[in-house]
């Protein structure tokens, strides 16, 4: 199976994560940040990959840490599970609608991690969760997993659509990205015989 665990303990954040690659989108999520957590479901059952996350941090100081560090524990904990990425598909890309609002999220499990970020918000909270902690968090992820990622927001107005629309894309082409292809029979997806550097 092709899973991963990471517990990560600062004195910022005491972080639990576990996913599952072949999993079927069940999850438990405890950030401490409603909408947060709100968004991490969605990221689990979109993408199939079962997700543990439990964090306990010092959001009596702000919710920088919490949202950081679990994006660092959960990048980690799939590129725990991916292993030598023999494989997988390695790419995804989608266009995720919600009513108003469309995104593009594509992405390469490379090794290289990258972000672009070409969206926004026009407000500054989402529930309790500071919006600018949005692109911080896909940036911690990226970084931490080795994914080139690059999203979009094509259009739309409504903040909590346009969060939802980026990660509900993120997780169907992540869906894509960790899926094992048969007809590799196990081969690294790349010509160096490795992934990343």
């Amino acid at each position: 199976m092709r899973t991963g665990k990471i517990e990560r303990n600062t004195s910022e954040t005491a972080i639990r994560v576990e996913v599952n690659l072949d999993g079927s989108g069940r999850y438990d999520v405890a950030t401490g940040i409603g909408f947060l957590d709100h968004m991490v479901e969605q990221f689990s059952r979109h993408s199939l990959i079962d997700v543990t996350m439990h964090v306990n941090g010092d959001l009596h100081v702000d919710q920088h840490h919490t949202t950081e560090d679990s994006a660092i524990a959960l990048g980690q904990a799939l590129a725990q599970a991916l292993g030598d990425m023999g494989g997988i598909g390695r790419y995804g890309q989608v266009y995720s609608p919600m009513d108003e609002t469309l995104a593009r999220v594509a992405l390469d499990i490379s090794g290289r991690p990258y972000l672009v970020w070409r969206a926004g918000f026009s407000q500054e909270k989402l529930g309790e969760w500071d919006t600018e902690l949005i692109e911080h968090w896909f940036h911690s992820v990226s970084q931490a997993c080795g994914i080139t990622l690059h999203v979009e927001l094509i259009y739309g107005t409504n903040n909590h659509h346009i969060c939802e629309a980026i990660y509900k894309g993120f997780a169907r082409a992540m869906r894509a990205a960790v899926e094992l292809d048969p007809r590799k029979n196990g081969a690294i997806p790349s010509t160096k015989g490795q992934l990343g550097g």
